[in-house]
């Protein structure tokens, strides 16, 4: 990242000319989205929005009753809500419904805009707040195993929905001839899988692959099995605790990893070890945040957004790891494509992209 010239300001910054007042104003802002997000977790753990969203408009007294919450805890939970502007109400009838244009953010995990389900790792990424004090003083890392289990489920609720409904339709068929060869029975390994949900879609779409899901934390590994399992595909996805550099099985006609490069502390021997163990004419596909260093002084949310969670999480997770790297999550493509390169690949391109998500595809 170039430095910002001495006496200017740096560019895309929102402050820029701000007065004293209005600057405490947008600070106090984001303070409230803070403590708002733990209300968004609550809603979301307790099915307050699903609720209203299926039976809503509802006084507190019946949200209570819908979810098994006490009264006076509804209410002031939908005082939260209202006054973020999340819910509407009726005043003549002490009312609230969830706007239909919300519903999908809030309420229905199934749709391409649901975000709610993100909130649930606050509870694991606070609760490291010491660890990572002493880690910007020492220079030392936080490791993901340090994290509450929340933050697995968290973060794969990040992405799930672009996963659910980019992947088969769009992602895959962007590679050049892998959804034929999973068709008629390829081999794949999803490394740094979390809780599987990318290679449970994978594993859905294409029934007559064989499908491996690899991670080194061993309680996402229990959850990806346990997922599996209820979803009836127990049989056929095997789920293993690896890293990245150590997986194990060859010949793979795909191996995937979904927004996880960045957080390995040597990401050129695991792009080494994805070379040797991947077929003749096999194909790397790397699914990495769609931001760069260029990016610090974006505006967009998802750009501030994942320069918070590379200061808090992504970095800290590579640096725990002691390797030559610490890329952080918003790398860009130029650091990839060297990684890929030094790992032994030969061919680079972008597959396909969306606001959030850059599809990389690495050959030998």
């Amino acid at each position: 990242m170039n430095a910002t010239p001495a006496g200017t300001a740096s560019a895309g910054t929102a402050s820029a000319g701000a007065t004293t007042d209005e600057f405490h104003r947008r600070v106090i802002t984001d303070a409230a989205a803070a403590v708002r997000g733990l209300t968004v977790a609550l809603g979301e753990r307790l099915g307050l929005y699903r609720a209203l969203a299926e039976h809503g408009p509802l006084t507190p007294e019946e949200l209570a009753k819908h979810t098994g919450v006490a009264p006076r805890y509804a209410e002031e939970w939908l005082h939260a809500q209202l006054s973020a502007d999340y819910v509407e109400r009726h005043p003549s009838s002490n009312q609230y419904t969830l706007p239909a244009a919300h519903a999908p953010v809030l309420a229905d995990s199934s749709a391409v805009t649901f975000t709610a389900g993100f909130f649930t790792a606050l509870k694991a990424l606070y609760a490291t707040e010491d660890q990572l004090v002493d880690a910007y003083r020492t220079g030392e890392g936080v490791g993901w195993a340090e994290h509450d289990p929340a933050l697995d489920t968290g973060m794969g609720s990040l992405f799930q929905p672009s996963y659910q409904h980019r992947l088969v339709p769009e992602w895959l068929p962007a590679l050049d001839g892998v959804t034929e060869r999973l068709a008629n029975g390829g081999r794949v390994a999803d490394v740094g899988c979390g809780i599987g949900h990318t290679t449970r879609l994978i594993a859905q779409a294409f029934p007559n692959a064989t499908v491996y899901g690899f991670d080194y934390s061993e309680e996402a590994i229990s959850i990806a099995r346990q997922l599996a399992d209820d979803a009836g595909l127990g049989d056929r996805v095997v789920f293993e605790t690896a890293s990245a550099d150590d997986y194990p099985g060859r010949d793979y006609d795909l191996v995937t990893f979904f927004n996880c490069l960045h957080d390995m502390g040597d990401p050129e021997a695991a792009a080494a070890h994805v070379r040797g163990t991947l077929a003749a004419d096999g194909t790397w596909m790397l699914v990495e945040t769609n931001a760069s260093a260029e990016d610090v002084t974006g505006d967009t949310p998802a750009a501030r957004m994942f320069m918070s969670l590379s200061a808090v999480m992504c970095l800290p997770v590579a640096v725990a790891q002691r390797g030559p790297y610490a890329l952080g999550n918003h790398a860009g493509e130029k650091a990839f494509r060297r990684i890929a390169e030094a790992g032994g690949f030969t061919r680079w391109r972008r597959a396909t992209e969306t606001p959030v998500n850059a599809v990389y595809e690495a050959r030998p």
